[in-house]
């Protein structure tokens, strides 16, 4: 093998101990879970930062006499996330989907997602509750990665 294959099929195994192994699976809101009224920005500004195949759940309690309902949208842009406009949102999560162990949204691509529950008219929403943003970005490769195993150059 030469060496420029050898640096290939290196980069290639640093990268996939990189990216596959500190993957991390965060329930959203922690203990709470989603729910009315919380303010989700402030809890992804202290769980941040999110790498590309991280894992959010959403868990949240089916609506009865004592539950609100919930749901859970992707907003398109910026725009509809600020303004709280759900007309070309995808719905993720129905009211239903939260309840158990929740359903889980992988963070495939490095780009902002735009989470939110148009629950109650968006009155949450609208007051800066109940939705937040989580741009993942990529794993950086650091010195640890390298240290551990230099005999895959021999």
């Amino acid at each position: 093998m030469d060496t420029k294959a050898k640096g290939v099929l290196v980069f290639l195994v640093i990268a996939t101990m990189a990216s596959g192994r500190e993957s991390k699976t965060m329930l959203v809101g922690d203990s709470e879970g989603w729910s009315a009224g919380t303010n989700y920005t402030q809890w992804a500004i202290q769980n941040k930062p999110f790498h590309i195949n991280d894992t959010l759940v959403f868990k949240y309690p089916a609506p009865d006499n004592s539950t609100a309902p919930m749901s859970v949208y992707l907003l398109p842009n910026m725009w509809s996330y600020t303004t709280c406009e759900f007309k070309e949102a995808k719905l993720l999560g129905s009211t239903t989907e939260g309840a158990g162990e929740g359903f889980k949204v992988k963070l495939k691509q490095r780009k902002p997602y735009y989470f939110a529950s148009a629950e109650g008219n968006s009155y949450d929403c609208i007051a800066g509750l109940t939705k937040f943003i989580a741009v993942p970005s990529p794993r950086s490769l650091t010195h640890n990665h390298f240290s551990h195993k230099p005999s895959l150059l021999n």
